[in-house]
């Protein structure tokens, strides 16, 4: 494996690391404390911040995609390398999978202390959704859930597009990363309802892997009318969606730049 892709692969996995660690740490501490401290609101706020944190630690080495729809709409409209999608995502998943385990810990003697030991995904004491995503009742995994995890996924891409577009309005460089987990914090505040706003097939999967490991078990993967898929497919639809609605109704209609002015010979 070349150095520089070892290197980009190292800075997903850290960069997806910090998302998590953070991301799954301030849901464990509103549902293991009994929402005395934190609420939902503060863990829009955590999760956006988290993503601020992933932005900053990878992005100057790989983009810090952290989310492999993201690195499939790079690919499919910004010409990233179609050999990277996969090790990307695979970095992804095991920074999620390994930040999983790093809250595990952390909070195994109030996860004791909470439900008694019996690891549960539904009822009062469920602690499945400390760290994967599941529905709520109401919610059908098609069409339903799809269109949930489409539609978040694409307003993310979109707006990543309109802050990474030195054409429109991007921001400075150091300011973008806490505008993205902007981004990630009001699709909270707006689309979080119906199950928890995933829209990142690695944030879903890796922790969903984890919790079937670590005592929740396959019912993790059965639960909601076997809704896990719904979290994978759904973002992967949304991103790239999302990034050619920005293309199509901005990008495209940017005036063409003009042509460069060749460099004069004129040595004298």
């Amino acid at each position: 494996m070349p150095r520089s892709l070892t290197r980009e692969l190292a800075a997903e996995f850290l960069g997806t690391f910090i998302l998590i660690v953070f991301g799954a740490g301030v849901v464990a501490q509103v549902v293991l404390s009994g929402q005395q401290n934190g609420s939902y609101l503060s863990i829009n706020f955590g999760w956006g911040l988290a993503v601020t944190m992933g932005v900053y630690v990878a992005g100057g080495v790989s983009g810090a995609h952290l989310n492999p729809a993201v690195t499939l709409t790079m690919a499919c409209l910004r010409g990233f390398s179609w050999r990277k999608v996969l090790p990307y995502s695979l970095a992804q998943l095991a920074g999620a999978m390994v930040a999983s385990a790093v809250v595990f810990v952390t909070y195994h003697e109030a996860l004791n202390h909470f439900d008694g030991g019996v690891r549960q995904i539904t009822g009062a004491q469920a602690t499945a959704g400390i760290w994967a995503t599941y529905p709520q009742p109401f919610l059908s995994n098609v069409p339903g859930g799809l269109i949930d995890q489409i539609v978040g996924t694409a307003l993310l891409l979109l707006c990543i597009f309109a802050l990474t577009d030195s054409r429109n309005t991007a921001p400075e460089a150091r300011l973008g990363p806490l505008l993205v987990g902007a981004v990630v914090f009001l699709i909270g505040m707006t689309f979080g309802y119906n199950s928890g706003y995933a829209i990142n097939p690695a944030r879903d999967l890796g922790p969903r892997l984890f919790t079937a490991m670590a005592g929740w078990g396959s019912d993790v993967f059965r639960a909601s009318n076997g809704w896990w898929w719904v979290p994978i497919v759904g973002p992967l639809i949304g991103g790239v969606l999302g990034g050619a609605i920005y293309d199509l109704l901005i990008t495209r209609l940017h005036p063409k730049e003009p042509p460069k002015e060749p460099e004069s010979s004129d040595k004298r």
